[in-house]
Formats: structure tokens, C-alpha cells, sequence
């Protein structure tokens, strides 16, 4: 007699279900499937599989490759996108070379960036996980000192590699932990121990050290570190097997800058006043989030004010709001104070315009902002270096303001604080640093390594009176170029001291109204027409490609007479 097939789980029969699945030595139902495929779901068991299958260490791209993938997302920053490169195609490439009989092992090293905020770090480390698609985790590094106490255990940030990867410990161990602001804990040892020592840092510090030592040149966690601080760590942290390689990620240039505000202004409607152009040159010394910034604030602006269009005037708003601050009408001020303002800020505008080397005006306004009871907007040169002349302009440009009241109003106000503070500094940078003084030329006593603690001075108390003597000296001169500048052209700055008095604003288009055309190109104009002429000439290089490319695919293969004779075409 045939034995009655039932559900070996539930024993129901086949009559009393809709399927029943036949196995090797009993039988399951539809429902009992159903139940099986819930608890084992329920454990994860399924999960922890696939993690592994996610996080399969796949073909290595090469570096260009990575570097094409880089370019998708970053704009810019192309030294330090080969960089990351090589350096991560060397490090995934040596997990995969078999072990060499004669025992050598090539050494690992981990990626240490060096960039200011915003410039693009963190992007850089998750792009690279995204691309290579290993476990990936974040760790800030001031977590680790919080309050004077230790906040987290170093060895925590290997715990977070494996939770990311579903504790798979083969992914995990080719995953990447990227360390931000390592300043925070990498600071160099023993310095100032006696004054604001913080030993729970130091012992962080420690174990992070032994910690990376721990990882054989076998293991395959790679360590990112970021910093805006590169000269205040500790010597150990850079030394080879830990932080062994530096990739600098700089502030975008002109063109950089261009490309970021294009692929800002896609999503936002603007009109055919708004210049990427303009924006960039506008902009010096901002990183992509501040770009970001920018237009998301002037979308903002422009969303208040009822607009359906982003103009120029939003964007320029927006750059006043970030740098300078809110405007403060509310702040009252008498009528004698504001002509003071008036012919401060007009003696900057001035100069800025007839000297040279000095940043031309964009925006002047006698309208209160932030701290300030006036303010001014110039295009800065963005010089790879920088001669005496061209800091000698800068410094008369920036006396202006004071010599300006002094000039037309015979006396001098608080006003000018600032603008002195910032002369006094860059005097004694060209006394002290720059080596850019009659007396004492050739000579720089600054100390690049970091050792100087503060304590000693590297020169005596003769060659300290006779550096504020030379800085005196430098400060005198261009004040009285400013002074001698303004007068030559006191109606013209007179003129434009009114406008501001009676429009509280003017643009560059008033002062080329009062004084004539600048007659000299900007730094930023000369590079931008330089960039367009490379442009072009890689098109009609390019196009000569293609033309020579279709002419030899005509070329048949017979031979040419001198080819017969044994000579080369």
C-alpha cells in the first residue's frame, strides 16, 4: 500500500492543501514555506549573504578610470583627484598580489587630506567607496575629546566598519574609515606642556598610533584622514605606514569656480543677467559649499522680494550677506557722520581705481552691515606671487579712507581701525617675512617648522626698533602717496563722495563714469581670455585629429616606391 503523502511540518494532507512540495525524504506545504521563509528572513541569515556579495572586492578599476569616475562629481581639483588616484589603486591592487616566496611585503599606507573647509574632502572619500562599493564610515574626530573626557574608543570606529558591512568581517576588512578634523586628537606632543595640557587628547592620540601600527601590511582597511591644520600634528602621524601620504585639496580657482556656479545655477531660474562669469570672479577664495551657498541664498532673497527670476542683484546680495553681513537701516546716523563715511569709502574707491595693482571696485555702500558703518566690494587679483609694488598698491589703496578724511575733512576718525590693522600687518609681513625693506633686505624670521613655541624672538632688541622703524617707514611712504593721489584728483573724488551721500550705493559703472576707463586688464581677465585661446586651440587641434584620422583610414597598403627599396615613407 503507497504511504499517504501529508505535510512532514503541519501533516496535513494533499487534499487539504493547494501544494505540496515534494523533498527527498518528506514533503512541505505552501503555508509551512511561507512560515520557514518569515523565520529565516527574521534572522538575517539572508542578509549577511548578500552584504557579501555587495561588498565583493570587484576588478580593480585603474587609476584612470577612477580618475574619469572622480571627474563625474568633482569639479576641479585635478592633482588631487590623480593623487587619491594611485594612491587607492596601489592599495586595492596590493590585496590582490600573491604572497612573493622571498617574504617581501609591500608596505601600506593610509591617505591624509589637506584642504581648507568646504573644499571637497568628504566628497572625495565617499566617491571613492561609492565607486570601489566597499564598507564605508564616517568618524569626526572630535568625538574623541569631548568635555575633557574620552567620548569614544578609538577601536569603535573598526566596530562601525562591520556594522555598516552586516558583520561581514571579509567586507569589512576592505573597508574604508574616513577620520575628519584628525587635528583635534593629532596634535604634536609635549608642546606647552606646562600651559592647557590635555592628556585624555594625548592618550587618544596613543592609541590611534598603535592601533594603525596593528593593521599588518595584509589588512585592507585603508584609514582617510582630513585637516585644515597639517602643521600642528605630530610627527608620528606622518611617519610611513600611517599617514604617509598628503593630498592636497585647494580653494577653487577662477575657472574651478566658473564650472561650480554652472552646475549650481541648473536647478534655479535665472535670468540673462546672471553671469557664471561675473559670479566667479566675484567670489575669490570661496570653496564649493560657500558657492552652494551663495545661490541658495540669492534664491532665497529673490523668492522674498516676489521675484520669478534670480537676478544679478540677488546674487550680489547674497555675497553682501555672507561676507559683510545684515544690512542695519535702523541704525541712525547724524548727517557729519555719514559725510565722513561718504569720503572714507569714496577714498578707497579712488585709489582702488587709479592705482595699478590695487583690486578694482565692484559695490561701495554708506549703508550700515554687520560691525561696519560703510562697506566696499573689490575683485582681488588671485596671484600666484606677488611683488613689492603690487603690496605697496594695496596698502596705499587701503590708506586711502583715512587719508581721504584727513584731506577733505581735516580730521581723522575711529573709521579706519581696521583698514590700519590690516596695513600694520602687511608692512611687517614685507619687513619680517618678505625680506622687503632698504635695511633689511634678504632676511626671514619665520619659522615654517612649528618649533619657535612663542618663548625666544630670532633677532635682537637693535634689529626689533630698527623692523618698527623700516615698518614705520613703509606705512609713512604710501600714506602720503595716498594723500598726494587724492589731491591730484580731488574732483573726482569729490564727485563721487556726493553720488555716494545721495544714492547711499555705487556701482564700478559710476566710478569709469567719473574717472575714465581702468587702463589696465585685471589679472582675472587675462587668465579667463588665456583659458578661452587653450580651448580653442585644443578645438582646432582636435579637429586636425579627426581630419588625419580620416585620411588614413583612405590610405591603402601598397607600397610606395621608396618602400620597395627598403627606405621608410
Amino acid at each position: 500500500m503507497p504511504k499517504k503523502k501529508v505535510c512532514s511540518f503541519c501533516g496535513r494532507g494533499e487534499n487539504e492543501v493547494k501544494l505540496l512540495i515534494t523533498g527527498v525524504d518528506g514533503y512541505i506545504c505552501e503555508n509551512c514555506a511561507q512560515q520557514a521563509y518569515e523565520i529565516v528572513e527574521s534572522t538575517g541569515v539572508m542578509h549577511q549573504q548578500n552584504a557579501g556579495e555587495k561588498f565583493a572586492l570587484k576588478k580593480v578599476p585603474k587609476p584612470m578610470e577612477i580618475k574619469e569616475y572622480l571627474d563625474e562629481y568633482i569639479i576641479g581639483q585635478d592633482q588631487a583627484k590623480r593623487s587619491m588616484a594611485v594612491a587607492v589603486y596601489n592599495h586595492y591592487k596590493r590585496l590582490q598580489q600573491p604572497v612573493s616566496d622571498d617574504g617581501v611585503e609591500i608596505e601600506k599606507s593610509n591617505i591624509i587630506m589637506v584642504g581648507s573647509t568646504g573644499t571637497g574632502k568628504t566628497l572625495l572619500a565617499r566617491t571613492i567607496a561609492k565607486l570601489l562599493d566597499v564598507p564605508f564610515t564616517i568618524v569626526d574626530a572630535t568625538v574623541f575629546t569631548e568635555a575633557g573626557y574620552v567620548g569614544e574608543d578609538v577601536e569603535s570606529i573598526l566596530s562601525r566598519l562591520l556594522q555598516v558591512s552586516d558583520y561581514n568581517v571579509e567586507a569589512a576588512q576592505r573597508g574604508i574609515v574616513f577620520i575628519d578634523e584628525i587635528d583635534a586628537v593629532g596634535r604634536a606632543r609635549g608642546k606647552n606642556a606646562n600651559m592647557n595640557s590635555n592628556d585624555e587628547r594625548e592618550n587618544t592620540l596613543n592609541q590611534l598610533l598603535t592601533e594603525m601600527d596593528g593593521f599588518g601590511s595584509n589588512s585592507g582597511v585603508i584609514i582617510l584622514a582630513a585637516t585644515n591644520r597639517a602643521d600642528i600634528l605630530d610627527k608620528a602621524l606622518l611617519r610611513a605606514g600611517r599617514f604617509d601620504r598628503q593630498i592636497h585639496v585647494e580653494l577653487p580657482d577662477l575657472n574651478e569656480r566658473k564650472e561650480i556656479f554652472g552646475v549650481h545655477l541648473r536647478p534655479i531660474k535665472i535670468d540673462e543677467s546672471v553671469d557664471a562669469e561675473f559670479l566667479a570672479r566675484q567670489t575669490p577664495g570661496f570653496s564649493g559649499a560657500d558657492i552652494a551657498n551663495v545661490c541658495n541664498e540669492a534664491a532665497l532673497i529673490a523668492a522674498r522680494n516676489g521675484k520669478k527670476f534670480v537676478q544679478k542683484e540677488d546674487f550680489m546680495n547674497a555675497v553682501d550677506r555672507i561676507v559683510g553681513g545684515l544690512e542695519k537701516r535702523s541704525k541712525i546716523t547724524t548727517e557729519e557722520e555719514r559725510k565722513c563715511i561718504a569720503n572714507h569709502e569714496a577714498g578707497h574707491a579712488t585709489l582702488s581705481w587709479l592705482l595699478e595693482h590695487a583690486n578694482p571696485l565692484v559695490k561701495v555702500t554708506i549703508v550700515p552691515r554687520g560691525k561696519a558703518l560703510g562697506a566696499a566690494w573689490y575683485l582681488p587679483e588671485e596671484r600666484q606671487i606677488t611683488t613689492r609694488e603690487q603690496l605697496q598698491d594695496e596698502m596705499c589703496a587701503t590708506l586711502g579712507g583715512r587719508a581721504a578724511e584727513e584731506l577733505v575733512l581735516g580730521k581723522i576718525s575711529t573709521g579706519a581701525s581696521n583698514d590700519l590693522e590690516r596695513v600694520t600687518k602687511q608692512a611687517y609681513a614685507m619687513v619680517v617675512y618678505f625680506g622687503m625693506s632698504d635695511k633689511l633686505p634678504n632676511l626671514n624670521y619665520y619659522d615654517s617648522t612649528g618649533q619657535d613655541w612663542g618663548f625666544t624672538k630670532p633677532y635682537s632688541e637693535e634689529t626689533a626698533k630698527l623692523i618698527d622703524t623700516e615698518v614705520q617707514k613703509i606705512i609713512n611712504e604710501q600714506y602720503d602717496r595716498a594723500k598726494r593721489i587724492l589731491s591730484e584728483n580731488k574732483e573726482g573724488h569729490s564727485k563721487l563722495a556726493q553720488v555716494l551721500l545721495d544714492r547711499e550705493v555705487i556701482y564700478s559703472e559710476d566710478v569709469e563714469h567719473i574717472f575714465g576707463k581702468r587702463a589696465w586688464i585685471s589679472r582675472s581677465q587675462e587668465i579667463l581670455e588665456l583659458q578661452e585661446k587653450a580651448n580653442g586651440k585644443n578645438k582646432e587641434n582636435a579637429d586636425k585629429e579627426a581630419k588625419a584620422d580620416a585620411t588614413m583610414e583612405n590610405v591603402t597598403d601598397t607600397p610606395t616606391e621608396e618602400n620597395k627599396t627598403g627606405k621608410i615613407a
